[in-house]
């Protein structure tokens, strides 16, 4: 599909067309696959990213309890005072 004069890439697993230059297609495939290697490469540093920050948000959940738990202790002890 043409828009503009600009041609839409190929879909995913679709095959490129081939340019029938061997050399060509060679770099084309090892472009590819630097592509592809380099995006592995950042999903996985999102992966442990996002392990690293639902670590940080857990721990903090639990502080967020314990000091839910020691302020109505508190305000229980006020409340018997009175």
């Amino acid at each position: 599909m043409s828009f503009n004069g600009y041609e839409d890439p190929p879909a995913w697993g679709e095959p490129e067309p081939s340019t029938g230059d061997i050399v060509k297609d060679a770099i084309r495939k090892e472009q590819v696959l630097k592509e592809i290697a380099a995006a592995q490469g950042d999903l996985q540093s999102l992966v442990t990213r996002v392990q690293t920050v639902q670590g940080d948000v857990d721990k903090l959940t639990s502080e967020n309890g314990t000091l839910q738990m020691y302020i109505d202790n508190l305000t229980m002890q006020m409340a018997k005072r009175r």
